[in-house]
This record gives C-alpha cells, structure tokens and sequence, in this order.
C-alpha cells in the first residue's frame, strides 16, 4: 500500500501508462532510471534528444582507461634501450628470475600470478612501496605538526599511529593488485597530469624522503617537520 501511494504521489498521471523508451532509443524525457536488481544507472543527454545509459564505472574506464596491446609492449621491447637491459646490466632473458622481458613480466601479457606480480622486477613492489611512501610522508609532515612527535614515536611509543599503519598497507596493497590481477598496469591509466610516470617518479622521490626523515629523526632525536619548518 504504500508503494502504491509513493507511486501515486511521484508520478504523473499522464506517464502511469505511458512505455518507458530505452535507453538506447530516443526520448524527450530527462530522468533517472534504476533497475530493480543491480548498481544505479545515469541518464545523460546528447544531441537529438538522444538518452543513453552509461554505469560510473564504464564513464571512468572511457574518461581514463588505454588498451595497452601485446603489439605495443614488444615494440617498445624493441626500441627502449632499458628494456635491453637491467640497471644492473643483465641482459632479460624469457623464464628467467631476473631480468624477465617486458612481454613476460606486463600484467596485460604476462603471468597473472602473485609470484609473478611480486617478483623482484614485477609490476608489484614498486608502485606499491611508492605508494605507501607518498602516504606516509604526507602523514608524518602532517602528524609531527599536530603532535610535536617523530615518525618513530608516533609508531611505537603512541601505539595509535602503528594501529593506522597496520590498516592502511594491506587496504593499499589490495587496491593496487587488483586491477594487476584482472590484467591491467598503472600504465593502463591516466588522467590530464595523473599518468603513470609521474606517480612512479612521485613514489620513487617519495621512498627515498621517507628514509631519509626516517634516518634524519634517528640522528637529531626530534621531529623534522616540527624542528625546520
């Protein structure tokens, strides 16, 4: 009964037996529609009077998402000078532990494994450690303002820092080996300023930062960020 009433309350009398259009076809009504079963969907209008229906996340993928191709990967395989060869100076060589090529150790290519993903040269650690640095340097600047501590006694001594650290590594490390596992690099994703080079080089400077302020704290026995600036 009352959903006879919201019904009677919301819809015009004039639309009660009128057939919804598809999303796909033509209408001259603006409006949301949502299935029974399932995620919400959006209505956007686009010339002609033409709706069409589109879920969040096929927006995001078609806004930010690239399909990198194994054609692509093995080109630049080819022709990028450190894919020759390690930093180290090994030569990649297929099945190896390191170096693998770039065709074998690729989330889009290669073996959609937690070994493989974790290996020493996997699409992995990097881009999880840089992560967690990026976070943890923000944090400390943060924290050691508010609380006058070092990373360090903010971690052991207080105690709640290390409650926060304990959860946040394993939220970050899921959500960054997903989409390696369903096949899909950092490299897969950009967005104006936000592409994958500039979070690898943000991450990279921002490990080193952190063992740095790590080792800096160590020493001076006093928080960086409260003590210089």
């Amino acid at each position: 009964m009352a959903a006879s009433i919201l019904a009677s309350t919301t819809v015009p009398a004039g639309l009660r037996s009128a057939p919804l259009a598809s999303c796909s076809g033509r209408s001259d009504v603006f409006s949301s529609k949502y299935t029974s079963l399932g995620a919400p969907k959006y209505t956007r209008r686009v010339r002609g009077g033409s709706i069409r229906c589109e879920g969040i996340r096929e927006t995001v993928d078609k806004a930010t998402k690239k399909e990198i191709t194994k054609e692509e990967i093995l080109q630049n395989q080819e022709t990028n000078q450190s894919e020759k060869q390690s930093v180290f100076g090994a030569v990649p060589t297929s099945g190896s532990f390191y170096p693998r090529p770039e065709v074998e150790r690729r989330p889009e290519t290669g073996e959609k494994s937690i070994g493989s993903l974790f290996a020493f040269d996997g699409a992995a650690p990097e881009t999880i450690n840089g992560r967690l640095a990026m976070v943890g340097i923000v944090w400390a600047a943060i924290a050691e303002k508010m609380s006058g501590l070092t990373v360090f006694d903010q971690l052991y001594t207080q105690g709640t820092g290390l409650v926060y650290y304990v959860a946040l590594v394993p939220l970050i490390a899921y959500a960054s080996i997903v989409p390696m596992l369903n096949g899909e690099s950092t490299d897969a994703r950009s967005s104006g300023p936000f592409t994958a080079r500039a979070e690898r080089w943000n991450g990279r400077l921002a490990m080193i930062g952190f063992l740095s302020l790590l080792l800096t704290e160590n020493f001076i026995h006093a928080p960086v960020f409260t003590k210089f600036f």
